[in-house]
């Protein structure tokens, strides 16, 4: 199974972006999906997982401004009040089945 991500860009602090992940419908609602990000010289980091039965969670440092959410073959994450920090290459990814998307790069400015 191939995943696409897709949704990135450039934006300035305190703007917004949805990335988008497509995949299969069935893996989807099968499996937890998880976005990951990666910046220089830091390690992946998970910013959001969609269990499948349609729970989600989130660290703190983008809790209440990123929202993971799941239609189908495809999962979205959409991010709010963006900051500098948060500039990454952001991924998805199905790990229990070790699917994972090419990345997307995301570079917020301040």
């Amino acid at each position: 199974v191939q995943l696409q991500a897709c949704g990135g860009g450039l934006v300035q602090a305190g703007g917004s972006l949805r990335l988008s992940c497509a995949g299969s419908g069935s893996i989807f609602s099968m499996n937890s999906v998880t976005w990951h990000r990666q910046a220089p010289g830091k390690q992946r980091e998970l910013v959001a997982v969609i269990t499948s039965a349609g729970y989600t969670n989130y660290p703190d440092s983008v809790k209440g401004r990123f929202t993971i959410s799941r239609d189908n073959a495809t999962v979205y994450l959409q991010m709010n009040s963006l900051k500098p920090d948060d500039t990454a290459v952001y991924y998805c990814g199905v790990p229990r089945r070790r699917y994972w998307g090419q990345g997307t790069q995301v570079t917020v400015s301040s």
